[in-house]
C-alpha cells in the first residue's frame, strides 16, 4: 500500500510540471520559483535539524564500537573501531561516511535446515551485496553532481571536465556514455528490488522509504532520457543554470518539458530532505556513537546537563528532625543538649 501509494504520488509530480509548461504555460514559475523555494527549505530545513542536533547534550560517553578499547600497554587497542584519541575518531567517521565501514560489517541471520528433517540452526550470511550497492549509489551520485557543476560555472573548472572525461570514456553515438549513470540505475534498481523481494525489509518499510526511492529513480530517468535519447537544448539550459546562481533568472525558449521534469523532482527531492530520512548525510557526522573517542578509562566524561544542586547534608537533617528522631526511636549520632 505504501508503496503504491508513493508510485502514484511520484506520477503526479512528474505531471504537475508537464501540464504547467506545455498547457498552462508557467515556465518562470518551474524554472526560478519552484527551485529557488526548494533551495531556501533545503538550506534552512538541515541548518535547522544540525543546530538542534548541536545544541543536544550528550550525557554519557555512548560510542558504538566492535573492537577492544585502549587499555593496558600490552593489550593492542583496535586504533579505528575503538578510538581513543580524537585523530583516530576523525579517521573512524571518515571511514563510514566515504565507504560505509559499519555497513561492509553488516550480516543477516535465518533459519536453515542443515540436514533433511533435522533441526533448524541459525546461519549468518554476509550482505555484501548491499553494501556494494550503497557504495556505488552514493558515489556515482556523487560523480553526477560534481558533473552538474559546468552547467553552473564559466568557465568550467578543470577538474570537473577531468572528471566527465574519465566517466564517459565510452562512447555511445555521437555522445559519451557516463560510467556512473550506468552504475547509477543499476544500483538504485537493486536498492528498490530488495525493499520489495524481501519479505522482512518489506514488512516495514514505509511510504517514507519508498518516496524518495521513487524520486531518485525518477530523477535518473528522467536525466538518462535527456542525455541519450531526446534531443533538449544544452546551451538553454545552461543559460537558465546561470541566470539561478547569479539570481537573475531567464527563461530561454526552446526548453523541453522533460528537463522542466527532472527539474522539478529535483527541487521536491531537496524540500523533501531536511524532513525525511536522508537528513542522515549531515545527522552522521554529529552522532555521539560515531563521533566520540571512547576514552572513559583515561579521563572523566562530565554530564553536560549537570547543574549546581543545593545538599541537604545528613549533619543538616539530622539537627533539623533530632527530636522527631530520638520521639520514634531512631538512633541519631549526636544526643540532645
Amino acid at each position: 500500500m505504501g508503496m503504491a501509494l508513493s508510485l502514484i504520488l511520484t506520477v503526479v509530480l512528474v505531471l504537475i510540471p508537464y501540464v504547467g509548461v506545455r498547457v498552462a504555460g508557467l515556465p518562470f514559475l518551474f524554472a526560478a520559483v519552484i527551485p529557488y523555494a526548494a533551495a531556501i527549505t533545503f538550506v534552512a530545513g538541515v541548518a535547522g535539524r544540525v543546530l538542534k542536533w548541536a545544541r543536544a547534550p550528550v550525557p554519557f560517553r555512548i560510542p558504538t564500537t566492535c573492537g577492544q578499547q585502549k587499555s593496558l600497554p600490552w593489550i593492542r587497542p583496535s586504533r579505528f573501531d575503538n578510538p581513543a584519541t580524537p585523530a583516530a575518531t576523525v579517521v573512524r567517521v571518515a571511514l563510514e561516511v566515504l565507504f560505509f565501514r559499519s555497513l561492509l560489517r553488516n550480516s543477516r541471520f535465518e533459519m536453515r535446515e542443515v540436514s533433511p528433517g533435522g533441526l533448524p540452526k541459525l546461519a549468518y550470511f554476509w550482505e555484501k551485496w548491499l553494501w556494494l550497492a550503497g557504495l556505488a549509489f552514493h558515489w556515482s551520485l556523487f560523480v553526477i553532481l560534481f558533473r552538474h557543476l559546468r552547467f553552473f560555472t564559466q568557465p568550467v573548472p578543470g577538474p570537473v571536465g577531468w572528471v566527465e572525461s574519465l566517466d564517459g570514456f565510452f562512447q555511445a553515438a555521437l555522445s559519451s556514455l557516463y560510467l556512473t549513470d550506468v552504475v547509477f540505475l543499476i544500483a538504485v534498481t537493486y536498492l528498490f528490488l530488495r525493499r520489495v523481494t524481501i519479505p522482512q525489509v518489506r514488512y516495514v518499510s514505509l511510504p517514507a522509504d519508498y518516496f524518495p526511492l521513487f524520486l531518485i529513480i525518477g530523477i535518473g530517468i528522467s536525466g538518462v532520457l535527456m542525455r541519450y535519447f531526446f534531443r533538449v537544448d544544452i546551451v538553454a539550459i545552461k543559460e537558465l543554470a546561470m541566470g539561478l546562481v547569479t539570481f537573475r533568472p531567464v527563461v530561454p525558449a526552446g526548453i523541453s518539458a522533460l528537463f522542466f521534469v527532472h527539474l522539478f523532482l529535483v527541487s521536491t527531492l531537496l524540500a523533501y530532505f531536511p524532513f525525511s530520512k536522508l537528513v542522515h548525510m549531515a545527522g552522521i557526522f554529529l552522532s555521539p556513537t560515531r563521533n566520540l573517542a571512547n576514552d572513559s578509562r583515561a579521563r572523566r566524561h562530565t554530564n553536560p546537563w549537570n547543574y549546581p544542586v543545593e545538599v541537604h547534608s545528613y549533619d543538616e537533617y539530622e539537627e533539623e528532625f533530632r527530636k522527631q528522631m530520638v520521639h520514634a526511636g531512631i538512633p541519631v549520632e549526636k544526643e540532645d543538649r
